[in-house]
């Protein structure tokens, strides 16, 4: 399996003013100096970090250190939109597909964490088909994983798909969101610039995963841009598997990034100018850190996560 191609040596999410920011108020009052940010920890095999403390987390707004208050399991319910490639290039795909999606609906549906959180199943081969909208039933899931099938004479409209869902959990105002597109390198065609992808994507506050199965090819690069950005700037990652057999591993440590994040509340000094750039990091070794905002529309939100 070979993992993110954007990942670079450093250990630090970065947030930048403009970017991705979640859209949601929260209805709970809080003390306006007190901000907080879903942050993912995993060790060097991609698994959680158990125990994170106060004193495992550094967040800096412009380079500096912020308190930190608080960091606790984060276990706000989670609407994951799960995009899945069903253009003519995927047919070779469908049966992994298949073989993979279960474990994972069974992993971010499982046990008391799960349990509140919903999935939605959604083909993006000849234009954007929600086969089955946000639920926890596993009928209707399952009927669903069955219905993937690729669709002959058709290319991949995955801009599109992001768009679309990521206008869709806007207006949903989701705690947490979670977009994960399964795709291949075939022909992408969206006739969508970048940024038409990256500012809905911003507004929904939605965290962007994509898995892309067999060997890069050129693609285009408003494509290009927007997954790297989009991944890179909600805190998501983005993968390219050569190997399609891996698909199954990979989805399910991708729920146990999911379901493992932390809430870090931290403090912030009264003042009328917003942050231009904040970082997270933690002081364990050889750890990736990434991590968003939560509930702060006017937040900047990571730029990308990076590994020691």
């Amino acid at each position: 399996m070979q993992t993110g191609r954007w990942l670079p040596s450093a250990m630090a999410v970065c947030v930048t003013l403009g970017a991705l920011a979640t859209s949601v108020v929260s209805a709970q009052p809080r003390d306006s100096r007190q901000r907080s940010m879903y942050v993912s920890v995993l060790d060097e095999k991609g698994r959680p970090v158990p125990d994170l403390g106060p004193t495992d987390v550094v967040v800096r707004e412009d380079n500096v250190a912020r308190e930190i208050l608080q960091v606790t399991r984060a276990d706000d319910p989670i609407q994951i939109a799960l995009l899945v490639d069903t253009s003519q290039a995927a047919r070779t795909s469908i049966g992994d597909y298949r073989q993979a999606i279960p474990g994972f609906l069974d992993a971010v549906l499982g046990g008391p964490v799960g349990a509140k959180n919903q999935v939605a199943i959604i083909g993006i081969g000849e234009r954007p088909t929600i086969l089955t909208d946000y639920t926890s039933n596993r009928t209707q899931l399952t009927n669903a994983v069955n219905r993937i099938f690729a669709v002959e004479g058709t290319g991949t409209y995955l801009l599109d798909g992001i768009i679309e869902t990521s206008q869709g959990l806007k207006k949903r105002e989701a705690a947490r969101s979670v977009i994960v597109a399964l795709t291949t390198e075939g022909p992408e065609l969206s006739d969508r610039h970048y940024q038409q992808v990256l500012e809905p994507l911003k507004a929904s506050g939605a965290t962007l995963h994509v898995i892309a199965l067999g060997r890069p090819l050129n693609m285009s690069e408003d494509r290009s841009v927007a997954l790297s950005r989009g991944t890179s700037e909600s805190g998501g990652r983005y993968d390219n598997l050569l190997v399609p057999s891996a698909l199954p591993i990979r989805l399910k440590e991708l729920a146990g990034e999911i379901l493992g994040q932390y809430r870090v509340t931290y403090a912030r000094p009264d003042t009328l100018i917003p942050p231009e750039k904040i970082t997270v990091t933690s002081n364990r070794p050889k750890v990736t850190t990434r991590g968003i905002p939560v509930n702060e529309p006017s937040a900047p939100v990571p730029d990308r996560g990076r590994q020691d």
